[in-house]
């Protein structure tokens, strides 16, 4: 059985569903960068699985280890495994630029794994050329969807050496608790302070989530139709909590917007599970995992068309809608169209859950074992010294 190393730099609850489906096929390796993720607050999930993993940095150093300090950390935990292959997340971190460095040095076979579209943010000449020569020394790529594919095509990575499947949630666990949780849900709700109908979001509360627009689109949606209009309920936290307060107020949608702060993994179902409709309006979203576990809980979507995840999890008219994230007006009645009394919210929930299926941790593994096998199909991915100084330089800029 092939020994294969994976690198994420914080192990959350997804990511340990997919390590658990993954090692089903290969002795892995997992190695967390660090105990404490940068950008969410989780607990620190210590599920036991059938894979080894090992953390470079844990919580209590507060993630303070200096640069060469975390090089050294990794070289040894590499050096000690001694995987025939390395999955590495992307090539913009010290540790994917550490363990890429290894790998060129070791001769052993990488696979990047990439959720990168080519409309992320500004693309500029000497970047994109970094970038491609880092990418050259792939021999795979495991990515989310057809736009991260077509990023890493121009990057130079040849289609067929990239497979899909990156982005996955746990579906079992969101679709089970979401049933078990209706069969109670006026008490659901009574317990979290929950709305009878609302509309779901959950997001950072920063510019690029567009929650800003969101509430415009909902103060507008407010005003159109005859029937009573949902509440919306927007689920997490950041720096514009107190800007979206005070718009909340300035709208006058004290009594219709809930915002409950963030939570954690164990609570989110129940908000999935009660809810009437679940949107996403970002406008740069590399994927969107959340429209995953939306989808996996059985919820009707909105998607912004602007979100990785939309072509392959949105089908229009069947599962949901996408939509301008510019456009306020179409996203209100999108809204309205959504709540509409006598809308086959049941129907299209149950095609959602169809559809989060097919993107679940079993997809995970199968697509990174087929970049796996690409990888040990032929020599690793040739370098030359312009490759190595470009790895030096980035390693101890």
């Amino acid at each position: 059985m092939i020994s294969v190393a994976i690198i994420f730099d914080h192990f959350g609850p997804y990511h340990v569903a997919r390590l658990q489906a993954a090692s089903a096929g290969c002795d892995l390796l997992a190695i967390e960068v660090t105990g404490r993720s940068a950008v969410y607050p989780w607990e620190k999930d210590s599920t036991a699985g059938t894979f080894r993993r090992v953390t470079l940095v844990e919580p209590a150093a507060g993630g303070g280890a200096s640069r060469s300090e975390l090089v050294r950390h990794l070289e040894r935990a590499l050096e000690q495994f001694k995987p025939g292959v390395v999955v590495i997340p992307g090539w913009a971190s010290p540790a994917a630029w550490a363990a890429t460095h290894w790998c060129m040095r070791r001769r052993v076979p990488m696979v990047c794994m990439s959720e990168s579209t080519e409309w992320d943010e500004p693309r500029r000449g000497g970047k994109e050329w970094i970038k491609k020569k880092l990418v050259g020394l792939f021999s795979s790529a495991l990515v989310g969807g057809k736009r991260h594919g077509d990023y890493l095509t121009q990057l130079g990575m040849p289609a067929e050496r990239i497979f899909l499947g990156y982005d996955a949630v746990d579906n079992r666990y969101f679709s089970d608790k979401a049933e078990e949780i209706r069969a109670h849900g006026d008490e659901v709700r009574r317990q979290y302070g929950l709305p009878s109908d609302y509309f779901l979001a959950s997001a950072r509360f920063v510019e690029k989530k567009n929650l800003p627009r969101l509430l415009e689109a909902y103060a507008l949606y407010r005003t159109l139709g005859d029937a009573v209009p949902w509440s919306l309920v927007l689920l997490g936290d950041g720096a514009l909590r107190s800007a979206l307060e005070s718009q909340v107020a300035a709208l006058g949608l004290c009594d219709h917007v809930t915002m409950p702060g963030f939570r954690q993994y164990p609570d989110l179902p129940a908000y999935y599970a009660v809810a009437g409709a679940f949107i996403h309006p970002s406008t740069v979203e590399p994927w969107g995992l959340v429209v995953n576990e939306a989808m996996a809980s059985g919820l009707p979507v909105l998607v912004s068309n602007r979100c990785g995840c939309a072509p392959e999890l949105v089908s229009e008219g069947v599962n949901g809608f996408t939509f301008d994230p510019l456009n306020v007006k179409e996203i209100a009645q999108k809204m309205l169209q959504i709540s509409a009394s006598g809308f086959p919210r049941t129907a299209f929930g149950e095609k959602s859950r169809e559809i989060a299926a097919q993107w679940g941790p079993e997809r995970f593994a199968r697509g990174l074992s087929q970049a796996i096998e690409a990888a040990l199909a032929g020599p690793p991915a040739p370098s030359t010294w312009v490759e190595h100084a470009l790895l030096w330089m980035l390693m101890h800029r």
